[in-house]
């Protein structure tokens, strides 16, 4: 599973996308409440599972890389 979806995101992107994710679906039920504010539930199925199946596409992760030392 952990090649499927492996955590590429930032723990800073993962909660931006929750936050503009939500206020895209708000759109739905308070704005011009047409059904493509639905598409706001991408980003939040993104955000919370940490992986972003483009960013897997591409071979991009803005997560922090670890560093190894060796003595």
């Amino acid at each position: 599973m952990s090649k499927l979806l492996p955590v590429n995101e930032h723990a800073v992107e993962r909660v931006l996308r929750v936050a503009v994710g939500v206020m895209v679906v708000l759109l739905a039920f308070i704005g011009p409440k047409t059904p493509w504010a639905f598409l706001g539930l991408i980003p939040i199925l993104t955000g919370l599972i940490g992986s972003c199946p483009l960013y897997t596409l591409l071979g991009i992760s803005t997560c922090a890389t670890k560093t190894t030392t060796t003595s």
